[in-house]
Parts: C-alpha cells; sequence; structure tokens
C-alpha cells in the first residue's frame, strides 16, 4: 500500500500549478503584472471618488484648457500664424509644417491632455510612486494618439504622399509584408543581425581568447604600440547585451581606442545563458566573470593593479566586486570607470515603476519554467520606456513614409540581446532594484555585508542626458556614498549613443567636475552650474585622467601566457558573443 504524499510535496504541486498559470497569463501581458498596476489604479481611483473638490477642479480645468483651446484655433486659423512649441525635447514635432494650422492645433491639443492628464494622477493621499507610474501609463496610451502617428494628421506624411502620388504607401505596405514575414520565421536570430557579422563588420578589433568559465570568456587584445602603461584595462559589459557595443566600427570602436592609446585591454564576454545556466547566480557572474579576468590580466601582464571599467549593469557588478575586495583587504584595482552604471536604485528611473513584488514574482514563474528570462520578453520593457523612439516614429518611417532605417551598427547591435538566468535575474531584481540592499549596506558577499565607501580607488563616473535606463541623477548618486575622488562627466546622447561618443562624432558636448574625496558634496543642481561645459567627445578627457593616474610604460605583454594557465584558445571575439 503506498504511502500518503507528504505536506511538502503536495505544497509543491501546488506552487507548481500557480506558476504554470502565473508563466501563461504573463505571455498574455507581455510579462507585465495586471496585479500590480491595478493596486496603483485603485489606490488613485479610490482616493479620487472621496475627493469631490478634486473632481471639481479637475473638471474645471478641463473646461477652460478647452475654450482656451477652441480660442487660440480660431485665433491660429484667422491670422494663419506660425506657433512655436516651447518643448524643444519632442522631436516628433520638429519639422516647421508642425508650427503651421491645421497641425498646429492638433499638437496644441494633444499636448493640452497629456498636461492634464499628469495633473489629473495627483490625488491626496495617492502614494507618489502609484502616482508616477499612472502618469507614465497615461502618457503611453496616448501617445498611440499623438497627431504624429496619423497619415492625415502629420504633414510630413501627407507631403510625401502628394510628391510621390502615393509610392510612400506603396512601400510601406511592402515594408509592412517584409516585415510580418521576418517575424514568422523561425529561430532567434533577427534577420537584421546577418548583414553585420560579428567580427567582420563589428567586434573586430583583433586580440585572442585568453580564458574560459561557464559564463564568461576572457578577451586579451593584441597591443598596437610599442609601449604601454603597466596597468592593463579590464572591462565588465552589462551581461544584458553582447559586449561589442563596446567594440563596433573600427571608427568607433572604445576598445580599439583605448589599444591605440597605449593601454592593454581586457574585455569579459558573457555567454548567452540556456537552460542548464539556471541556477548560476549573481555571484557566479562575480567570480566566474569579474575575478576571472582581474586573475588573467595580472598574471599576463605582471602588474600590480588594474583598471577596471564597467558599463551599465557590468557596473554595478564592478562595484560590488570593488567594494567586495577593498572589505577583504585586496587593493588591487588601480582605479574604477563606471559607464551609465547605477549603485543607488532608489531612483532608478521608469523602469523601477514596475519593479515591485507582484511583477517580480510573475518574471520568477516566467523564468522558473524555461529556467531563464527570453531576450524578447526585456527588449519589450525598454522599447516601452522610449515608445516615441523605437516604436511609433519607426513605423512611421518605414510604413507610412516608405523608409527603411540604415543598418547601423547600434541600431543591429541593439537587435542582439540575451537572455537572463533563473537565479541570477531573480536575485538582481530583488536584491537591487527592489531592496536597494548594496547602498543601503545590507548586500552580503561571502557571508558579509559591503560598502561602497571602503572602495579606496579613484572614480571616473559617466551619466548621460537622455538616459531613460540608468537616469545620470541617479548614476550622480555614487557622490553620496563615495569617499575618494570621484570626476562626473555628464555628456549628451542615451544610454547607449552616449557612452558610445568616438571623437569626431558630430553634435557631442560634455560637463565635467571632480568632486575630491576632503570636499564637500554638491547636490546634482548646483553640480550642472558649476561643472565645466567642453564641446566634443568625453573619450579623450577619460584618457587624460587614465594617463595621469597610470604608472610608467613598458613592453607589450604576449597574447596569453601558458606557463601561467593562460593560453590562446581562440581568436577574438570568441564563441560566447555568437551565442
Amino acid at each position: 500500500m503506498s504511502s500518503a504524499p507528504s505536506n511538502k510535496s503536495s505544497i509543491n504541486q501546488s506552487t507548481d500549478i500557480d506558476r504554470l498559470l502565473h508563466a501563461a497569463t504573463a505571455r498574455l501581458t507581455g510579462g507585465i503584472s495586471l496585479i500590480g498596476l491595478s493596486l496603483a489604479w485603485f489606490d488613485w481611483a479610490s482616493h479620487l471618488a472621496v475627493s469631490p473638490g478634486r473632481q471639481i477642479e479637475l473638471a474645471r480645468n478641463a473646461t477652460v484648457d478647452l475654450m482656451r483651446q477652441i480660442e487660440s484655433a480660431a485665433a491660429a486659423w484667422h491670422e494663419g500664424s506660425e506657433l512655436s512649441f516651447t518643448d524643444n525635447l519632442d522631436r516628433r514635432f520638429n519639422a516647421p509644417s508642425w508650427h503651421k494650422p491645421p497641425y498646429s492645433i492638433l499638437v496644441q491639443q494633444f499636448r493640452s491632455i497629456e498636461d492634464w492628464w499628469d495633473e489629473a494622477v495627483k490625488v491626496h493621499g495617492v502614494s507618489e510612486r502609484h502616482e508616477a507610474l499612472l502618469a507614465f501609463l497615461a502618457r503611453q496610451y496616448l501617445d498611440i494618439f499623438s497627431p504624429s502617428n496619423g497619415f492625415m494628421t502629420n504633414p510630413e506624411v501627407v507631403k510625401r504622399t502628394f510628391e510621390s502620388q502615393g509610392a510612400n504607401l506603396v512601400k510601406g505596405w511592402l515594408n509592412a509584408i517584409d516585415d510580418l514575414s521576418s517575424a514568422l520565421m523561425s529561430g532567434d536570430k533577427s534577420k537584421k543581425i546577418q548583414s553585420a557579422t560579428i567580427g567582420r563588420d563589428v567586434a573586430t578589433t583583433p586580440g585572442a581568447v585568453i580564458a574560459k568559465t561557464k559564463i564568461a570568456e576572457i578577451i586579451q587584445y593584441t597591443p598596437t604600440t610599442k609601449s604601454v602603461y603597466r596597468e592593463p584595462i579590464v572591462i565588465v559589459p552589462a551581461w544584458i547585451m553582447k559586449y561589442y557595443i563596446l567594440d563596433l566600427s573600427k571608427q568607433n570602436s572604445l576598445v580599439r581606442y583605448l589599444v591605440d592609446q597605449g593601454f592593454t585591454v581586457f574585455m569579459i564576454s558573457w555567454k548567452n545563458p540556456d537552460p542548464t545556466d539556471r541556477d548560476i547566480g549573481l555571484d557566479d557572474y562575480r567570480i566566474s566573470g569579474i575575478m576571472a579576468a582581474i586573475d588573467a590580466a595580472i598574471a599576463i601582464t605582471g602588474a600590480a593593479q588594474v583598471h577596471g571599467v564597467g558599463y551599465c549593469l557590468g557596473g554595478t557588478l564592478l562595484s560590488i566586486a570593488a567594494a567586495a575586495m577593498a572589505r577583504d583587504g585586496d587593493h588591487r584595482f588601480k582605479s574604477l570607470s563606471l559607464f551609465a552604471s547605477q549603485v543607488d536604485f532608489h531612483e532608478a528611473g521608469e523602469l523601477r515603476l514596475f519593479i515591485n513584488d507582484s511583477q517580480i514574482a510573475l518574471i520568477e514563474d516566467m523564468m522558473w519554467m524555461r529556467g531563464y528570462l527570453k531576450a524578447d520578453e526585456m527588449a519589450g520593457a525598454f522599447h516601452i520606456l522610449r515608445s516615441n523612439d523605437l516604436i511609433w516614429s519607426r513605423l512611421i518611417n518605414s510604413y507610412a513614409m516608405g523608409e527603411r532605417e540604415k543598418p547601423m551598427d547600434l541600431m543591429l547591435w541593439s537587435e542582439d540581446s540575451t537572455r537572463m538566468p533563473y537565479r541570477m535575474h531573480s536575485e538582481y531584481l530583488r536584491q537591487l532594484y527592489l531592496e536597494n540592499r548594496f547602498s543601503e549596506g545590507a548586500m552580503i558577499v561571502n557571508d558579509h555585508p559591503i560598502a561602497l565607501r571602503t572602495i579606496t580607488a579613484p572614480i571616473f563616473l559617466v551619466g548621460t542626458e537622455w538616459d531613460h535606463v540608468a537616469p545620470w541623477r541617479s548614476v550622480f548618486k555614487i557622490h553620496l556614498a563615495a569617499e575618494q575622488d570621484v570626476t562626473f562627466v555628464l555628456t549628451n546622447g542615451g544610454h547607449n549613443a552616449g557612452v558610445v561618443s568616438e571623437p569626431g562624432h558630430p553634435g557631442r558636448h560634455y560637463r565635467i567636475a571632480t568632486q575630491k574625496a576632503s570636499g564637500a558634496y554638491i547636490d546634482p543642481d548646483t553640480w550642472l552650474e558649476v561643472a565645466a561645459y567642453k564641446n566634443g567627445s568625453w573619450w579623450p578627457e577619460w584618457i587624460s585622467w587614465l594617463h595621469y593616474i597610470s604608472s610608467d610604460r613598458a613592453e607589450p605583454p604576449s597574447l596569453g601566457k601558458a606557463s601561467r594557465g593562460y593560453p590562446v584558445i581562440s581568436p577574438a571575439p570568441g564563441e560566447y558573443v555568437r551565442g
């Protein structure tokens, strides 16, 4: 006679059923927790329902604004005058034709509705987080109905249609059919990647893979100068995308630029995880990625210290590793350079609006079923944050204007996303985004807490003006915790384009200032006023900083060092980047 199942077994079976249901639901909602969104809506709706004074105020504002719009529209039609929009950051309405009626009237009405909703979510008693989330969702919904998205309400589309006698619409229809066919094709690799072969058009800087772990390949690049600075550079890219954003085409490769400036460069190339990697954790990325790269760089070059460089999530992990090393008396970092990287996630931009227990639980259930989070499930979230640039403008250009975007290397790279292991991504979201443990001194590494203040190496910090992933004011917060010199650069551009800002790139500028370890803290707004404004790329400024703190120069090291356990395994860019 068989024994009855244990309570623990029953609980596990019940939990598995729940997870399967949640994962199936997530596929229908695009990975967004509707429960989390409904809580925000209920908070706002219930407070508004018991606030008749606020209801009357909002109704009055809508009426007054409607009357003002009617008067303005009548005057614009009668006088035929142009209207100047004060918000020049909205590139949808930059063309001169938008400033003339009837299109200027449509823009004013659209912006009026946006402003009204921004005000409508502000109700006494509603949490600030829920207000921000509802305001964001309202903007995303209203953007669907932007005049720029209509065939007849977009003056540029109307003009192109008349000039081409409708040829643009025919081309747009063919583009739509082509995109639909591509979407139905099997396989993970997009057709957009095939025109830029990795190792031929991008990721072309010569070098070799000199070490390989379960989660990373370590690449060492071939020197191009007769002598090199003694301290090598170890670069830690984000694992959410492929490393070669820092080694794109020859003219905008940061890796090639560093090598040509006399530095020995090592790069971590992260593996694209599969179901067998489900139990790889955040600390595995630190040990088998960063620590493995530091050990290799020092063994091959014979240097006592390295310059650590981290980009995006890679910079966050690099800061964690540096804090743990400093706590344990390991001072092998000569300096740290962090690009668009956050250590304090309290104000981590609009992406954090969606991070709550309900949302993370849903993501965990999605990952639990497969062992990883699919690349397209993450890419969708980032596209929503920049829907104007990444969704609507592309749809209008392709299907209404009949134009195809040129396959720029940065755009092609953005389509080459990776998966996230179940355990690592859960730890990352909970410990950093949800609980903000690192900035609060509650993050545990090797059974003991770490703190940023223990790091003694000088820091070079880069933020970008239009960053939706790591807002520069959030990046700036490292000034509050650091007890060493911090040089901060604020460059124009977004999270990716602001970092890939090679010398000669048109339209680039930046601000720079250094906070000394013994100096007083200044807030971001004051920093904007006192920081030096400079035109051009920030790369030469960073190179000057590295030159200043580096030791003297020596002969370039060999590629790999078999005698120390680092033979040349394969030519760069290796295998992991192709996965």
